[in-house]
């Protein structure tokens, strides 16, 4: 095989691996995460409106899907939809008024806790949680 050759079928086959690599965000107050595609199969874990998951593959009306821990699991399609949301990885993160350290600290949150992203200025993240709550975090807080 000739290098030039053996480089596009390098690139075509990483691209195949990151056509899923799509974040989805739950749309709905609660939704259960199961074990297979369908509601006949094990509920593992419930999660929050905003959470966001990588698309790992669809089947049918169900999506495979890992989180910011690297758990899998699936979820019906319609309880999620294209929108950027973060989720908090490190525990307890300040919440600022503004986008530095110099703002004043609106509220914690705790790991896990899901956010609507709502903008982005320098290294800080705009968000708003389900209940209303804006304010902004340092983006290497968040997945």
């Amino acid at each position: 095989m000739k290098p030039c050759s053996f480089i596009i079928l390098i690139l075509m086959l990483m691209s195949a691996g990151v056509a899923f690599a799509e974040r989805l965000t739950v749309n709905v107050p609660k939704a259960n995460i199961r074990s297979g595609p369908g509601t006949e199969h094990e509920t593992l874990w419930k999660v929050e409106k905003y959470h966001p998951l990588e698309l790992i593959k669809a089947a049918g009306a169900w999506y495979q899907f890992r989180d910011f821990e690297g758990d899998k699991g699936w979820i019906h399609k319609s309880l999620v939809r294209k929108a950027p949301s973060v989720i908090m990885k490190k525990n307890k993160c300040n919440v600022r008024s503004g986008p530095g350290t110099q703002f004043e600290t609106l509220f914690t949150a705790e790991k896990g806790v899901p956010f609507k992203e709502l903008g982005r200025k320098g290294r800080w993240v705009h968000v708003q949680h389900a209940d209303g709550d804006k304010g902004w975090i340092r983006k290497d807080l968040l997945w």
